[in-house]
Parts: C-alpha cells; sequence; structure tokens
C-alpha cells in the first residue's frame, strides 16, 4: 500500500523528463512551459514566432531551469520531424508532449469565411495529428523502457457546449477531445497516458484574433461579468496531471472560471 509520504514523491517534481510544448509562444503555451521547466523537466518549446521562444526560453534559463527554443509550425510536417531530431540531440526523447497550437477565427456560418475554416482545421486538427506522428515514437520508448509517457492535447470546453458563430472551431475541438479519448484505448495499454485539457474562458492571445464584431461584443461582456482563468490556471492542471504516478492517467480535465454559468 502507498503510504502519503510516498505519494508525496511524485506529486510535483518533473525532473528526468523531457518535455516539448507548442504554441509555446504566447498564453497557455508559454505559462506551462514556465511551470513544467520550474517543476525541473527540460522543456523545448515550439511555436512560428523564433523572438518569443527565445525570450521565453531566456526567462526560464535565468530562473534556474532547462530550455530550448525550436522555431516550427506545426502544421508542416518536414518542419515537426526536424524539430523532433534536434530536441533529441539536444535532451534526449520527449517523453512529456503538450500538444497545445491552436487558433479560433469565429464567424457566422453564413459569412462563408472558407479560408478560415481551413485555418483552423489546418492548425486545430491537421497540426494536432502532426505533432502526435513526430513525438509518439519517442514516447512509446519511454513507456516501453518503464518511464512515464505522457500526450497532452489542449482543447477546450466548447468541445461539448455549443456557442453560435464558433461551428467550425467547435467541431475542432469536439475532434481533438474525442481522438484523445480514443487514443487513450489503444496508448494507454502500452503505458502512454492520453490527457485532454479543456479550459473555458481563459484570457489568451485567442481572443485578438477574432473580427466579427458581435462575438467580440459577447467577449467583451463576458469579461465585465465573472473572472476569467488566467493561462496560469491551465498549466497548472497540465502539471499536475503528469506528475501523478505512471498508473494514474486523468483522461480529460474540464476547467472552468468557477463564476461561468
Amino acid at each position: 500500500m502507498r503510504t502519503t509520504d510516498n505519494l508525496k514523491d511524485h506529486t510535483m517534481t518533473l525532473a528526468t523528463r523531457v518535455a516539448v510544448v507548442t504554441g509555446a509562444s504566447s498564453g497557455i503555451g508559454a505559462a506551462t512551459a514556465r511551470l513544467l521547466a520550474a517543476r525541473g523537466a527540460k522543456v523545448a518549446v515550439l511555436a512560428r514566432r523564433l523572438d518569443r521562444l527565445d525570450e521565453l526560453a531566456h526567462e526560464i534559463k535565468l530562473a534556474g531551469g532547462q530550455a530550448l527554443a525550436v522555431a516550427a509550425d506545426t502544421t508542416d510536417r518536414a518542419s515537426l520531424a526536424a524539430a523532433a531530431h534536434r530536441i533529441t540531440e539536444t535532451y534526449g526523447a520527449a517523453d512529456l508532449v503538450v500538444n497545445n497550437a491552436g487558433v479560433m477565427l469565429p464567424s457566422a456560418i453564413q459569412a462563408r469565411n472558407s479560408a478560415d475554416w481551413q485555418r483552423e482545421i489546418d492548425v486545430n486538427v491537421s497540426g494536432v495529428l502532426n505533432v502526435i506522428d513526430a513525438f509518439l515514437p519517442g514516447l512509446l520508448a519511454a513507456a516501453e523502457a518503464g518511464r512515464p509517457a505522457d500526450l497532452v492535447n489542449m482543447s477546450s470546453m466548447v468541445s461539448h457546449v455549443v456557442f453560435p458563430y464558433m461551428a467550425v472551431y467547435n467541431a475542432t475541438k469536439a475532434a481533438v477531445s474525442h481522438l484523445s479519448r480514443t487514443m487513450r484505448t489503444e496508448l494507454g495499454p502500452q503505458g502512454v497516458r492520453v490527457s485532454v485539457v479543456e479550459p473555458a474562458m481563459t484570457a489568451t492571445e485567442l481572443q485578438g484574433h477574432v473580427t466579427d464584431e458581435g462575438v467580440n461584443a459577447w467577449v467583451a461582456q463576458a469579461r465585465e461579468a465573472f473572472e476569467w482563468l488566467a493561462p496560469e490556471d491551465v498549466a497548472d492542471a497540465v502539471a499536475y496531471l503528469t506528475s501523478r504516478p505512471a498508473h494514474v492517467n486523468l483522461s480529460q480535465v474540464v476547467v472552468y472560471p468557477t463564476r461561468q454559468a
């Protein structure tokens, strides 16, 4: 039987882990990278904006952590393959992957913004699959060696709650959530934990990409109505679930602001 003292050994530290965080140039990704590094992981931060990544890696190193900035586009499989190779050469194969990169471009369906629809599909669905393709071999190898192995896919509460003007975004996040649940049935028996994190209203750059006036008005009203999550709140959930004992898989974590209905 495990005692409380024994469990404490597993709760906070991520020392010896090699983590990859995509979409790490801002928001939830950057906050997650900071926290994983603070808990002892070697963290590779991936995004397209290398200047932002360099700043983040420098910040992590100044705080005593280890970080590697790698420019990569999740919609480009070759870019991810090169990133995975560089990370392996520097730190070893990643055994903790936070599949976080995403984009939100809401509008009414009748606006027929098909370019935005395709961009959401490319980043939120195809990009997620590309990351899995690039880093799954390392996760499987870690599990086979008896080490913890985590794949954390970042979805959203809109995967199961309907909002108008967000049909395509909602659909892409529903795909990520269902993909995660299905993958867990395949990879869990091989020792790889698959988790999906579904945040509700969180203050990130995503809202800054919205051009629909109706959506922006609703967002402004929601900001006044209740306190939103900070990126650090979601990062805390990621750090918690990836630091459980290897036999424990928190497969789905929904994070709401307390006052959000």
